[in-house]
């Protein structure tokens, strides 16, 4: 049984990763330093770019021969 392949490349995984990284800790230092709440836009994007993240890896996950409903 083979796994089947994501959304993503290997590099497109790595650079999503670090993509949710700078923008999950740039959210707190922001909130910290700047007064107004513009903090906000980069924990939406932390959660978009994660859940990027998470559909690829359920799609790795899937066996290569499921079809999708």
């Amino acid at each position: 049984m083979h796994q089947g392949s994501g959304y993503l490349t290997t590099r497109q995984r790595r650079l999503a990763w670090l993509g949710f990284l700078l923008a999950a800790l740039q959210a707190p230092v922001s909130a910290r330093l700047v007064s107004d709440d513009s903090w906000l836009f980069s924990l939406c994007v932390a959660l978009m770019v994660a859940t990027v993240i998470i559909a690829d890896d359920a799609a790795r996950r899937r066996p290569a021969d499921a079809t999708s409903d």
